[in-house]
């Protein structure tokens, strides 16, 4: 089992980097990663930050487009009230905050998954992410 320059097991750090993920925010995240990519030799264990730090973003910008579907509802409301038709999008407001609520289950689980599986050096495909990762770093 290799180790970082810390004496940390590899794995354990590459844990360390999608629980920061998960918990910590992109500071923590970014930290981690950066260190492990200026300073440690492990090919898997810079592919692993990588990883982490696109998946999170992968997961904002969702966040981000999900929320532009009301907000976008909200001003052809506030177009209509103007002329004094009253008319609110409930509905979807409420499919959005599903939406909402399913990505980031999927997100939680996602890194729990990865977590847990890179202490041994283990990985979960997510088929689009590892290709862009594959394709600039080998």
């Amino acid at each position: 089992m290799s180790k970082t320059k810390f004496g940390v097991a590899v794995g354990l750090m590459a844990a360390a980097v999608y629980l920061a993920g998960l918990f910590g925010g992109y500071t923590i995240l970014f930290l981690l990663a950066g260190y492990c990519l200026l300073f440690e030799d492990n090919a898997w264990l810079k592919k692993t930050c990588v990883k982490a730090v696109a998946l999170s973003l992968v997961f904002s910008i969702l966040y981000s487009v999900i929320g532009l579907i009301p907000n976008a509802f909200d001003i052809i409301s506030d177009i209509l009230n103007l002329i004094t038709l009253n008319v609110r999008f409930s509905f979807i407001n409420n499919v959005c905050n599903i939406l909402r609520s399913v990505v980031s289950l999927a997100e939680t689980l996602l890194f729990l998954g990865l977590g847990y599986l890179s202490v041994h050096e283990g990985t979960i495909a997510v088929p689009v992410v590892d290709k862009l990762i594959s394709k600039y770093m080998d």
